[in-house]
């Protein structure tokens, strides 16, 4: 069977998707960026780009030298420029012959020894990489290797097994299978305050994830790759860790909501997601957010416009509104570029509702000279303009660093913490598979304008 085409141009992120977890942390704020900088036309990794996918692939080569180079092969593609003009404009198809070759060549790119580092290509004449066990996850290229990476592997071995069994699942997001369909809430908003709370409301969702399992896509995973299915009891888990993680970004815009004060029910909102990539809008629904809806079932209209460099193309990709239409209808639109060129574009010229609330995604400005010049313009107008913002984070670590340039910038930090709407789908990093696990949206911090007062309070103390 010849996997559809939609499948192909999709899965291909999966192998990107892991790579931005952890960065180098910057020592000091540098200079801003007014504009956008040109897509890089070879293969040239670097961390002085406003792209995050470019800090991935040196991210890769900085832990594992060649890794990114085995991705692009495995996509058939030349060089970073390729895989940029691809993502971006689906301007061709993948070369894949059919799901086995698919899914073998996504395993590939996670094969190098978690010891030493070396790829197949540089291993010794009769070594070959062998595969835990335990975790289905990680290789090694000798016993010796693994007697001496086991000390840090056992503290991950447990959780990169589920990371081993969602890599796989995940593509079901991509035949249609997941998320499950939105329902309206049984309580009002403010009574559902994490998981569990949206759990008990929801009900049971046995028969509903029985149903995936049962589904004729999910036996074509496991036909076509070198592992035992997993028992059902696995997969459900699975599929309810992918399921959080789709709900976990709408929840959180929710709970921002909330948290700001504002009230959907007495006007529209416009909520502006700044930093927007792949993660969010590749393979994006025009019902995405409809969620909440059902979390304010009398809310007056609610648009979410997501703006980012990395914006994929897509039926999103359409103009903000002007002003706000019909009651109880969740819009969503798009504009590629950065979030200040938005607001002189568009916000400026009143092409563009101005936002209620400015929500960033794991915004990534503390990992690297390029991500911080690309967001500084964004941050002052935040700051300058007063705008309520809300921002997650994959780690405390990144909250940590994150909360010190906020704190450069004489931010008033309102609030801080996890995030009880946190992704529960472990993240692996890709290049380092034995640092621990992140989730999306983990942790956030809430600012709002300038801190005024004479003695600035530490963000980094307790709440």
């Amino acid at each position: 069977m010849r996997a559809a085409p939609s499948h192909l141009v999709y899965i291909s992120v999966f192998f990107l998707f892991h790579v931005y977890r952890y960065k180098r942390p910057p020592s000091k704020v540098h200079n801003m960026a007014s504009q956008t900088p040109a897509l890089p036309q070879s293969f040239s990794p670097g961390t002085d780009s406003v792209f995050s996918d470019q800090s991935g692939f040196y991210s890769l080569d900085s832990n594992v030298p060649g890794l990114s180079k085995v991705i692009l092969n495995k996509l058939d593609m030349k060089d970073y420029g390729e895989y940029r003009t691809t993502v971006q404009e689906k301007v061709k198809g993948f070369k894949f012959q059919n799901y086995k070759d698919m899914f073998q060549r996504m395993e590939e790119t996670f094969q190098f020894c978690t010891g030493c580092k070396k790829l197949p290509e540089h291993l010794t004449e009769g070594q070959s990489l062998k595969r835990c066990v335990k975790c289905l996850n990680v290789y090694y290229c000798t016993k010796d290797c693994q007697k001496k990476d086991w000390s840090q592997h056992k503290k991950v071995c447990k959780t990169l097994r589920l990371v081993a069994i969602d890599r796989l699942v995940e593509w079901l997001i991509f035949t249609g299978n997941l998320p499950l369909p939105t329902e309206k809430w049984s309580k009002p908003a403010v009574e559902v305050k994490n998981w569990e709370d949206w759990i008990c409301m929801r009900g049971d969702l046995t028969p509903h994830l029985d149903a995936v399992i049962a589904d004729t896509n999910m036996e074509t995973i496991w036909k076509n790759v070198s592992r035992t299915r997993p028992d059902d009891a696995d997969l459900r888990q699975s599929l309810w860790r992918l399921q959080s993680e789709f709900l976990s970004r709408v929840l959180t815009v929710g709970s921002a909501v909330q948290m700001c004060g504002l009230d959907p029910n007495t006007k529209p909102l416009t909520v502006h997601i700044a930093g927007a990539s792949h993660n969010e809008t590749m393979g994006a629904r025009l019902t995405d957010f409809d969620e909440l809806g059902h979390m304010f079932p009398e809310h007056e209209g609610i648009e979410i416009v997501m703006v980012g460099p990395e914006v994929v193309n897509g039926p999103i990709l359409r103009p903000p509104l002007k002003a706000f239409g019909p009651r109880r209808m969740v819009f969503i639109s798009a504009y590629k570029g950065l979030y200040h060129q938005f607001w002189e574009e568009l916000v400026e010229k009143e092409e563009a509702a101005k936002p209620d609330l400015v929500v960033g995604f794991h915004p990534g400005f503390h990992a690297n000279q390029g991500l911080i010049e690309g967001w500084l313009p964004t941050l002052l107008l935040l700051r300058d303009y007063d705008i309520p913002s809300f921002f997650t984070m994959y780690s405390e670590m990144e909250l940590t660093y994150s909360l010190q340039i906020l704190q450069e910038l004489e931010m008033c930090i309102k609030d801080h913490g996890p995030n009880p709407f946190t992704s529960l789908k472990p993240e692996q990093v890709q290049a380092s598979p034995n640092k621990t696990p992140v989730y999306c949206n983990s942790h956030y911090v809430f600012f709002q304008g300038l801190n005024q007062q004479e003695g600035l309070e530490d963000p980094l103390g307790d709440n």
